[in-house]
């Protein structure tokens, strides 16, 4: 479908069909223009806190009255402090390296060709997301940054923030310089929008959705352009036999606890039977206290009594967002292993471990996007990884895997240079 038939027919592939004009105008400008109307954008962001604001009331009101839990509202809310904040954010991408441009690998051929492989912009990334409405600013100052143009789909709940955010970039986008048609929100919020976006193949290159996992199933099973899977976090700490327990105990409590509503927080603990007569008293007590509730096999049921849930394969397989855990005690590594590529969801796992030959073989048969020695599922993140900033973390395994910073928002094209070569 070319851009011409899409603009007389809904206002959805209208609209894809201006970003893919407006991607095509943004790819060729130098890093100069594109950090330029980043500057503008987090200067506009400042400078309109009140209009923001204003709109960001009527969905908090909104969700109040449809009872939805204070958690719920304040990841919902926007504040000067926080808009302050995310204007903050923007400015930090720009200091970022521009991936557009890169040189992948380079050589001269037998026959004298000079071959380069160099990344450039996807093209028109589809980004569906739900609740936060800061995810609107993010999202769009990566694509911008990489030279995309995005197309926005937010939840319904957070669509007057929504609404005014992106009124406020592209006004800045434009003023800058650079057609606003590169930052726009999808029309409607009617799910019948959503899936015409999923079906807008030939104007969307490719679609992120970021969310739960009811959200990310159906763009995967629906979509038919090509989705960079960012996945649910069935994350596992495993403590082997040669754990040192004070560091195990660490690890699991920060793994667990620290921040227990995010994809990177551990979900199950695997604990070698060596070891679990002496680490499970104190893990039962660590995780009690972090507030922690534990759906165990027999072992823990045993070595807590009343204090641990039967587990069961629902326990397993959940990720349960919560200060929940699940927990089993397996008889060696292999089994641990055996566990983890049964249930994973191929997020991050963690051993903890003194021995190098364990953590040589964990690291060698699992396979999720990163694996852990020592240290806390928590670090699988952007920011943590050094990357600047994240769109999202990725458990597919085509193009992007893990944390995926800019570099991720870009493909790459061959550069073909003769002089007069034939074949």
């Amino acid at each position: 479908m070319t851009s011409s038939s899409a603009s007389h027919s809904s206002p959805v592939l209208a609209t894809a069909a201006r970003a893919r004009e407006a991607a095509a105008l943004l790819a060729p400008l130098p890093r100069t223009d594109r950090d330029g109307a980043l500057l503008a954008v987090a200067d506009a962001l400042v400078a309109r806190t009140d209009e923001i604001v204003a709109a960001n009331a009527e969905d908090t009101a909104k969700a109040r009255a449809a009872g939805t839990s204070e958690s719920l509202v304040d990841r919902l809310t926007l504040t000067p402090e926080r808009i302050a904040a995310i204007a903050d954010d923007v400015r930090h991408v720009v200091t970022l390296p521009d991936p557009v441009g890169e040189v992948v690998r380079g050589s001269t051929l037998p026959n004298g060709l000079d071959l380069r492989q160099v990344r450039v912009p996807l093209g028109v990334v589809g980004i569906i997301y739900e609740a936060r409405p800061n995810v609107t600013v993010d999202a769009a100052a990566l694509c911008l940054k990489s030279g995309n143009a995005v197309l926005l789909r937010g939840s319904s709940s957070a669509y007057a923030s929504n609404t005014a955010l992106v009124t406020v970039l592209r006004d800045a986008v434009a003023g800058a310089g650079l057609p606003a048609d590169v930052v726009q929100l999808v029309p409607g919020e009617s799910r019948d929008a959503v899936r015409e976006l999923m079906r807008a193949r030939g104007l969307v290159d490719v679609l992120i959705p970021r969310g739960g996992a009811s959200l990310i199933r159906t763009v995967v099973e629906e979509s038919t352009i090509p989705v960079i899977e960012t996945g649910t976090g069935n994350c596992h700490v495993y403590v082997d036999e040669a754990a040192d327990i004070d560091m195990a105990l660490s690890i699991l409590v920060n793994s667990k606890a620290q921040r227990p509503s995010v994809c990177n927080a551990a979900e199950t603990v695997l604990v070698h039977a060596g070891i679990a007569d002496a680490f499970l008293p104190r893990a039962l007590e660590a995780l009690t206290q972090a507030g922690v509730i534990v759906h165990g096999d027999a072992a823990w049921q045993q070595a807590g009594p009343g204090l641990v849930a039967p587990a069961t394969d629902e326990d397993w397989a959940t990720e349960y967002l919560s200060y929940d855990i699940a927990a089993a005690v397996v008889p060696d590594l292999d089994a641990a292993v055996a566990h983890i590529r049964r249930w994973t969801s191929g997020h991050t796992e963690a051993i903890v471990t003194g021995s190098q030959a364990a953590a040589r073989r964990f690291t060698q048969l699992v396979d999720s996007t990163t694996v852990a020695v020592n240290a806390s599922t928590r670090f699988t993140d952007g920011g943590q990884f050094g990357f600047g900033a994240e769109i999202g973390i990725s458990t597919q395994k085509l193009h992007a895997r893990g944390p995926m910073g800019l570099p991720e928002l870009t493909s790459t094209k061959y550069i073909v240079t003769g002089d007069g070569h034939t074949r």
